[in-house]
C-alpha cells in the first residue's frame, strides 16, 4: 500500500482556455505512474454537487468552496485532486489554498492563460461574441470579473503552447516537489496525442510550440523520437 501524500492541483482560467483538456491529460499521465487521481470539472460539478446554484458572486463562491472541500478530503487521504473550474475570484482561491495546506498537503495553482480574442475564436457556441456584443450578461471575463492569479505556481499559455508542452510544465512541477514519481523508462514507448480539434488548429497556426520556448519534451515523446531515428 502506497504512503504517498495526496495534493491538490488547481487549474484556473477563463472558459475555453483548456482546463478540462489539461486535467484529462494530466490524469492519464499521473495514473500511469501509479498515483490515484480524481478530477473535479467545473461543468460536471455544476450539474451534480452544485446543482441549483446560480452565477451571482455568492453562488460562485459557494461552488468553489464545495470543490475545494472535496479536494481537501481527497488530498488528505492520499489522492491527487485536480480542480478544473474557472474560479474567478482570487480571495476564494486563496481561501481554498489555506484550507488544503492546513491538512499538510500541497496546493498547486495553475493559471491557464489565454487572451479573450483567441477564446472568442475558439468558442463554437458563440458565447464570447454575444457577451462582447452586450447580448449576454454576467459572463466571466467580459461582463463579470476574472481576477488573474498574482503568483501562480505554474503558468501555461494555451494560445502559444501545445498541450504536450503545457502538460510537461505541470508534470515538472509535481516531480520537483516529489509529489509524483518520474516516468518509468522501462514502460513501452507508446505516444498518443490527444489534442482537441480546436487546440490542434491553433498549434498549426503557430511555430512557437515547444522548441521556441526551450521546453523539454516529455520522456515518452523523446523515446518515441529516438526510436524513429534509430537510436533505440
Amino acid at each position: 500500500m502506497s504512503n504517498r501524500k495526496g495534493f491538490t492541483l488547481w487549474l484556473t482560467g477563463l472558459s475555453g482556455a483548456g482546463k478540462t483538456t489539461l486535467a484529462a491529460r494530466l490524469a492519464t499521465e499521473v495514473r500511469a505512474r501509479g498515483v490515484s487521481i480524481e478530477i473535479l470539472d467545473g461543468d460536471e460539478v455544476r450539474t451534480n454537487l452544485s446543482k441549483g446554484l446560480g452565477f451571482s458572486k455568492e453562488d460562485r463562491d459557494t461552488n468553489i468552496r464545495r470543490i475545494g472541500y472535496v479536494c481537501r478530503l481527497l488530498s488528505r487521504n492520499g489522492v491527487a485532486a485536480v480542480s478544473a473550474a474557472i474560479s474567478p475570484y482570487s480571495a476564494i482561491r486563496d481561501e481554498v489554498r489555506r484550507t488544503v495546506e492546513q491538512e499538510g498537503v500541497a496546493f498547486i495553482e495553475v493559471f491557464v492563460k489565454c487572451p479573450i480574442a483567441v477564446l472568442a475564436e475558439r468558442d463554437v457556441k458563440g458565447l464570447y461574441k454575444k457577451a462582447l456584443a452586450g447580448e449576454l450578461q454576467g459572463f466571466t471575463g467580459v461582463s463579470d470579473p476574472y481576477e488573474e492569479p498574482l503568483a501562480p505556481d505554474v503558468v501555461v499559455e494555451t494560445d502559444r503552447e501545445t498541450v504536450e508542452f503545457s502538460l510537461t510544465r505541470m508534470l515538472n512541477e509535481l516531480e520537483q516537489r516529489g509529489l509524483i514519481p518520474e516516468a518509468d523508462l522501462s514502460r513501452p514507448a507508446k505516444v498518443r496525442y490527444v489534442f482537441s480539434r480546436r487546440w490542434r488548429r491553433y498549434e498549426l497556426r503557430s511555430n512557437t510550440g515547444v522548441a521556441s520556448r526551450g521546453g523539454s519534451l516529455t520522456i515518452l515523446k523523446r523515446l518515441f523520437l529516438e526510436r524513429r531515428s534509430g537510436k533505440t
